[in-house]
């Protein structure tokens, strides 16, 4: 038995046991919770594992199967997202009005219908106004109604706990989305006598049909999607928790039916939002989240750059899903609680400038040369990321007969440094701008949250194609033009960009004082 293999087995063991124990912890601590927010919980694992495969893939198939080039590609999700952030500012609002399970099924209309689409239609303009739009309706509705039910099914003794279980819940989600991604990729691929693929979207026919491999992942979800229908039949409306823990029935609003009904909801909703914008507080409230979006556009970054440019550079055999989809979100469950207990007594302020800085400052590590740290990939290290994390060979001798790029090491490391810097801020802000809200607003305050993200988004999604086409171009028929030896210049600009955020934090330190001032009142 190898070094490696010790590891592994002793390691996982411990991870399995550390995992039960987390979880444990919040289920114990949530026991007052109505059983609504369990079904809840279980809704969002089947949503999210759809979603984060999906994600992973809409850069390539944008390419590969309606053609678009880098920039237009770009282009096209950064318009997608704007108005997932459109609508996402509405749908907060429409759970206060209508409710959550009232909402909840409004989602999965629009995402079944999207998700169809998504399977037939390649035509650019036709799958925007067939998918993308109803992808942006329906998507964007789950996560402001998901934070708004926990901070409901929970009291404010639990309620860090419930958003802590989500996190956890979610993040889960997401690796398995990324494994289940490089599996139906893995599976469609069209592969040589090697074994190495040789073209990544070869797809399958089903029933005299030829689907590529991405309209295969896109089947699947929708399988998914159709499954997680089931469990919203089980929550009930109006369930909330009071200040001493007792679920009570808080009765909705009738709004009558058919168009009258939509009509009441709109007034409601736009009257929501209206008083929330002319608060003062409110203003102050998206001036803290507007410093933040800078260090979180790198995620938009690494879901719609990261696939292009990890086939490019990695190559084609490349599991895109799990290096950055399975490794963040899996160290994101375990390091959260950890620094949760570290930095307890640490205000917020300070946590969200030192996470940001390590944040940003972990883009950087990518221009580290890749010559330098290859003799990783003959230690246990190796073995362990190559062999029995990413199985790109049976053993670390066969691995050292045809190793990998090095680029991969740099990479690496970059997300564990990233992840450590999410750990510390992501939580704290979170956390922040759910409980910030005034009582009955919540929907509201975390639906307009999203406001900053439109300016930021108009640079994003051509940022992404505009350094994709600069240092990682393709050839006229998508071929690639490698190897690539300023790649790392990508990671450089992405890192300027996000260092913006601790800059700010840092010269708007009197913005936080007035805010924890006032939380403080408020808790009064």
């Amino acid at each position: 038995m190898s070094l490696a293999d010790i590891i592994v087995y002793f390691g996982g063991t411990g991870i399995g046991i550390a995992l039960i124990y987390i979880i444990w912890g919040y289920v114990k601590g949530l026991k007052q919770s109505p059983r609504d927010m369990w079904i809840l919980f279980a809704y969002l694992l089947v949503t999210y594992v759809a979603y984060s495969s999906q994600n992973v893939s809409l850069s390539l198939w944008l390419s590969a199967d309606c053609g678009l080039g880098d920039v237009a590609a770009g282009t096209y999700i950064t318009t997608w997202s704007i108005m997932l952030s459109m609508v996402a500012m509405v749908a907060g609002a429409l759970v206060d009005t209508i409710g959550i399970k009232r909402t909840l099924f409004f989602s999965i209309f629009f995402l079944i219908i999207a998700r169809i689409s998504l399977i037939f239609l390649t035509n650019p303009l036709i799958v925007f106004i067939f998918g993308f739009i109803p992808f942006a309706i329906g998507f964007a509705i789950v996560s402001p109604v998901v934070s708004v039910a926990i901070k409901r099914f929970t009291t404010k003794e639990s309620a860090a706990l419930g958003f802590g279980l989500f996190y956890v819940l979610m993040n889960g989600a997401f690796a398995v989305g990324g494994i289940f991604f490089d599996k139906v990729r893995g599976a469609y691929a069209l592969k040589d006598a090697a074994g190495k693929i040789v073209n990544d979207n070869a797809g399958a026919i089903l029933l005299g049909y030829q689907f590529s491999t991405y309209q295969m992942l896109y089947i699947f979800v929708l399988l998914l999607t159709i499954l997680s229908i089931s469990l919203l039949f089980f929550i009930r409306g109006g369930i909330e928790l009071d200040d001493d823990g007792n679920a009570v029935v808080k009765p909705l609003i009738d709004h009558g039916s058919g168009l009258a009904a939509v009509k009441s909801a709109a007034i409601k909703t736009g009257q929501m939002i209206k008083s929330v914008v002319s608060e003062k507080y409110f203003w102050i409230f998206i001036t803290i989240i507007a410093l933040t979006i800078f260090v979180r556009m790198v995620f938009f970054q690494l879901q719609y750059t990261f696939p292009k440019y990890g086939l490019r550079v990695l190559g084609l055999d490349a599991k895109i899903g799990t290096i950055y989809g399975v490794l963040n979100p899996v160290l994101i469950i375990f390091l959260v609680p950890l620094v949760a207990i570290i930095t307890k007594k640490i205000s917020s302020y300070k946590l969200l400038v030192v996470g940001s800085i390590v944040s940003a400052g972990a883009c950087f590590i990518v221009m580290i040369p890749a010559s330098s740290v290859s003799w990783l990939t003959g230690t246990v290290w190796g073995e362990l990321v190559f062999v029995k994390w990413l199985g790109m060979a049976p053993t670390h001798e066969a691995l050292m007969q045809n190793p990998p790029v090095p680029e991969y090491w740099p990479f690496i490391i970059f997300i564990l440094v990233f992840t450590v810097g999410e750990a510390i801020w992501s939580p704290k802000l979170m956390q922040f701008t759910a409980e910030i809200a005034p009582k009955g607003k919540e929907g509201t305050y975390l639906a307009l949250s999203i406001l900053p993200f439109f300016l930021a988004k108009l640079i994003a999604g051509p940022m992404s194609g505009i350094l994709l086409n600069a240092y990682v171009p393709v050839g006229p028929n998508k071929e690639l033009l490698g190897p690539y030896p300023d790649h790392a210049m990508i990671w450089f600009w992405i890192g300027l960009m996000a260092i913006i955020t601790p800059i700010g934090l840092l010269l708007m330190k009197g913005v936080f004082q007035k805010r924890e001032d006032h939380a403080a009142e408020a808790g009064q």
